[in-house]
Formats: C-alpha cells, structure tokens, sequence
C-alpha cells in the first residue's frame, strides 16, 4: 500500500484553463457526460448523474482535472468513430503522433460511472503526462488523503466527499499536491489503458477489465445507432442521434444540454443549467426519431413525458430532473464561472407555465402513433394533454424563449398543431372531433387578435414583431403549407430576421442582429424544413448546409452560433439543434 507523505497537501488546482467551446467533444453512456478538451483534460464531469455535482468542474473556474496530455510541444486534433460517442484525441507531437481513445462505457450505469482511455503511439515513441485530481463539490472538495490506497495490483482507491473512485494503468503514479500525476513512455506502436471508476456507493469487488469493456461499448454504440442512409448528411445525422442517446438516461429523460451556465452573450447574464429535461426539447427528439423511424429515441421520449402528464397533468411544468423530480431552485457556487459567464446550477423554470408543451406532447404522441407505438396508457395521456389545452389556452405563459407571461401567438399554434395531429392520425377516436373543435377554437383566437396587417402573425396581440419560433407550427401543420399566413410568416422571417442563411430568433432592440445574440440555430434548422415544405428545394439546402457548418471541431452544436466570431454561444451540446439537424436531414432526403 502506498500511504500519502506526511503534511502534503491538495490545495493546489490543476493547471487546465477552460477553452473555447469549439474545441470540446463529448463523452456520454446515457446516465452522466464529460467534455473533453484539446489537452486532454476532462474539464467536466458530474457524478453520478447529469444534474449532481461535478468532480470535475475546471469548466467554470472549479479545481481539479483528469487529463492526459502530450509531454513537449504538440497540435491537437480528433474525432469521434462513426455512430458512436467514442472520441479519439490526436496530438502530432514532435517526435510523432499520439493518440487516445477516449469513451464511458455505454450504456451507463446509473449508479457507477466507467471512463475508458486507450492510448496509442501511432507514429513514433510517446511520452504522456497523467494527471488525476477529482474535487467534489464543483471543485471545492479536495481527495481525503487517508482515502489513498495503492493495492498490491497497483489499482487505486481514493474518495473525495462522497464520491469513490478507482483506478487502473498508473501503478507508478505519485501523489502530491495536484493529486496523482505520472508519466507514460509508450514505443511506437504501443497501447496503454487507463480505466477510471466512479460511484457514491461502494464500487464491485472487482474493477473492470477493459479489453472486455471497450469490446461492450463499441457493440452497444454500434447497434443503437442506425445507418439513417436515407437522410441527406448521413454522417452527421448519425452523430446527432448519437448526441441524443448518449444524453437519455435508462428513466427516459433527455438532458437538455450537458453543462451549466455557459453564456450565451458575454456578461449580457444570460447564463442557465440546462442537466435537466424540458418536455418541449423531448418531444423534438422524440419527432426526430419517428422521422427517421428510430424507435428506441422515441418510446424513450413517449415514456417520459407521459409520464409527467399521468403525474402532474394541467399542472405539467417545462422541466424536471432525469428522474422525474422538480429541478432545484437556482443557486451559486462561489466559482468564477465559464470566461464571460457565471456559476450557476439549478434553475427557475419550475416556477413557469409553457402552454407549448401541451402541443409539443402531442405532436411527439401522434407521430410515435404513425409508428404504431401508442397503448391505452399513452392515450389517457393525450387526453389529458388536450384537456389542459383545453383548460389552460387562454392564460398568459412563458413561451418558448422562457421571457415574460404573455399571451404568445407560438404557444398557442404549437398546440393547434398538436391538436390536429392527434385527430389526423386517429380520425375515428373519440377524441378526434374534440381536437378538431379545439383547434379552431384556438386559431380562431389568434387570427382575430395576433395576426399582423401585412398577413403573418405576429409575436403577441400587443407585440408585432415576428419571431421565428412561429415558422415550426407552419412546419408541424397549424395550418397548410399553402397557407397565405405561413407563407408570409416565412417571408417575414426571411426579411427581418435572417442574415447569410443564419437566423435570429428575434429583434431584441435597434441594434443589428449580431450584436444582440447569436444566431439561433434551432431556427435556422426550422427555416430549411419550411422552405422544403414550399418546395424550395435549393433555399431548403443553403439553410441546412449553412446552419449545419455552425458546429465545433468535434461536430457538436451549441444553442447559438457568433457569426461574427465564429464561436459557439450557450451550454454543450444542446440537444434540440441536434434533434432538429436529424429532422431535417430526414425531411430534406425525403
């Protein structure tokens, strides 16, 4: 056994500085995620699930990291092995090229965390550095050195508050004050593996061989991802369903990103956690997956958010935790956040009413009945989606961009769309004429009191101004494609909000679009389906391949897009810009 030194110490934080969004991948099996960066430091972590406290938190100003960096100057590069979550960062050093395999294992289990590296000298001998310093607390927690054990197989144990870790492949590791750091020397050639454990409950007996559990993931990432050879990027639609499973856990539930409190405008205070699920971000994975007939994403979003209609019915709040629980209050950490950010977890959507959800659910519930998915249970939960409709429509809500209560013209659209979808696909249920009537009902509302005098419609009854959430109930089938109010929505969006094939969600004040925010990529994903819908096939593809190329060196997409800067904006990677890329890859190669 190997006892740490009398008097050290942990108090030192680990040398690797957040970078710039671009230049992260994402690890994930389901249950956590990690971002990894260009030095090879794991600068994000949270165990053992998505929305608890990170070990690994260098991300926001936390200490501590797991990194496994080239020794000596080096360039970096990556990427991920098809239809998988398996990324391979690749380093030409000057002595040659080093690469390392990174995975979780997958699928995840909820209790136990399992993080694979491999590294490899594929051209010429290697020299690695390796450090591991886990911090619980977001960082604040430093490892209990009478918790460091080295056992006679050269495995360590070690615990920092409640987590518990175990770790394989560095038996000459010291410990000091940046945790435990070693050097790796590979010939060329050679492979090295490096496991890593993590739980908050006592770990198995026997750590994992990780021959064995590299051969499981690979499996496991092979046969839930599909070819998707029907869609016109199949590559990248294969990424991005991969995103979107690496980020539902076993329950469910979908993560709407990652991470916490990455800006989306430098120190504009628009900086939010997103480790939870929104039910409107569900239902456009869920969409995604039925149009490219995955069934495997789409129960999964079925089965959650019937669940919160069976649990909470009128009273359906826009996110919960994976687990079905109230996301906790928002809270800061005492952290100096991403650069240009803040430290925030938690969140305050709980408190707010989103009427779109109801027609979100219902379009996910009627698509995954065009699949034939849909039991006696799954239909008492659109019953009781149309009667909070029903109930609910004519109050004030958040809406989509989560601002303040209005009357707002998208929430109410959503739901007609939803409505007539539900009738559509099952014209002889009791239900069908009950969301006929109702969705008339609505759209008689929003014609009388929200459409603008040039024929779109406009963001609320006092407000205007267009907004291009209002191009996807268009999209969704609120009303024809033919529709003069769709199309002129579509042209009023073109004309105000778009710039170079980028689109903006809407015009914040006078100043020019770029100034106020990012480009908004769900929109500018939506905006190529609907001009796909009036059958501007050239228009439909500039939108797509424009907004498609708004993403990191990894492949992965942020909320917003800095056209200016060309940098990603917002918390990593969000899953409805993936869900719509795989949507409307589907649409396009229809």
């Amino acid at each position: 056994m190997t006892i740490p030194p009398p008097g050290y110490s942990y108090a030192m934080s680990t040398p690797f500085p957040p970078h710039a969004l671009h230049d992260y991948a994402l690890l994930a099996d389901g249950e956590r995620g990690a971002l990894i960066g260009p030095d090879g430091a794991i600068g994000w972590l949270c165990a053992p699930t998505w929305h608890d406290e990170a070990v690994f938190a260098g991300l926001v100003g936390g200490r501590g990291a797991y990194a496994v960096t080239p020794a000596g100057r080096y360039v970096f590069g990556g990427y991920y092995e098809e239809g998988t979550l398996i990324w391979r960062s690749r380093w030409v050093t000057d002595d040659g090229i080093v690469e390392c395999r990174e995975a979780l294992a997958f699928p995840g289990a909820p209790d136990r965390l399992v993080l694979l590296r491999q590294l490899r000298a594929v051209d010429g001998p290697a020299r690695v550095s390796v450090v591991l310093d886990p911090r619980s607390g977001y960082g604040a927690t430093p490892i209990d050195p009478a918790s460091v054990r080295r056992g006679d197989d050269g495995v360590w144990e070690l615990r920092t508050g409640r987590h518990r870790l175990r770790w394989q492949g560095a038996p000459q590791a010291v410990v000091g004050e940046r945790g435990l750091t070693a050097d790796i020397e590979l010939e060329p050639g050679e492979r090295h593996e490096l496991v890593l454990e993590c739980a908050v409950s006592p770990l198995p007996a026997a750590p994992p061989k990780p021959q064995q559990a590299w051969a499981a993931t690979e499996a496991a990432w092979h046969e839930t991802v599909p070819a998707l050879d029907r869609t016109v990027a199949p590559r990248d639609a294969r990424r991005a369903y991969a995103v979107l499973r690496g980020l539902t856990a076993q329950g469910g539930g979908m993560v709407a990103a990652a991470t916490t409190s990455l800006p989306e405008r430098a120190e504009e205070g628009r900086n939010y956690d997103y480790r939870y699920v929104w039910i409107r971000d569900q239902s456009y994975a869920g969409q995604a997956a039925a149009a490219v007939g995955a069934h495997d994403l789409l129960d999964a979003a079925v089965g959650f958010v019937t669940a919160r209609l069976h649990a909470d019915g009128p009273r359906l709040v826009p996110a919960y935790t994976v687990h079905g629980d109230p996301v906790p209050a928002q809270r800061e950490l005492d952290l100096p956040g991403y650069p240009g950010g803040f430290d925030r977890v938690g969140n305050q959507v709980g408190e707010q009413f989103q009427l779109d959800c109801f027609g979100e659910a219902l379009l996910l519930l009627a698509a995954a009945e065009r699949h034939g998915r849909l039991d006696e249970g799954h239909w008492k939960a659109v019953e009781i989606a149309v009667r909070a409709v029903s109930d609910r429509w004519r109050q004030p809500d958040a809406g989509i961009w989560e601002l303040d209560d209005r009357m707002w013209t998208h929430s109410r659209l959503s739901c007609v769309a939803g409505l007539r979808a539900v009738a559509a696909v099952a014209p002889r249920h009791p239900l069908a004429d009950t969301c006929t009537a109702l969705a008339d009902t609505l759209l008689d509302a929003a014609e009388r009191t929200c459409l603008h005098p040039d024929g779109h419609w406009q963001r609320t009854p006092d407000d205007p101004s267009v907004d291009a959430a209002l191009l996807l109930p268009g999209v969704r089938g609120a009303l024809p494609a033919a529709d003069t109010r769709t199309r002129a929505t579509l042209a009023a969006c073109r004309r105000e909000l778009a710039d170079d094939h980028y689109l903006y969600r809407f015009r914040h004040d006078d100043r020019p679009l770029e100034e106020a925010e990012g480009a908004f990529l769900l929109c500018g994903l939506v905006m190529a389906m609907a001009e796909h819908q009036q059958g501007r096939t050239v228009e439909a593809y500039r939108w797509f391949e424009r907004n498609r190329g708004a993403c990191g060196a990894s492949g992965l997409y942020a909320e917003e897009f800095d056209v200016a800067q060309r940098q990603l904006r917002g918390n990593l990677p969000q899953a409805f810009v993936h869900a719509l890329l795989l949507e409307a890859a589907a649409r396009l190669g229809e």
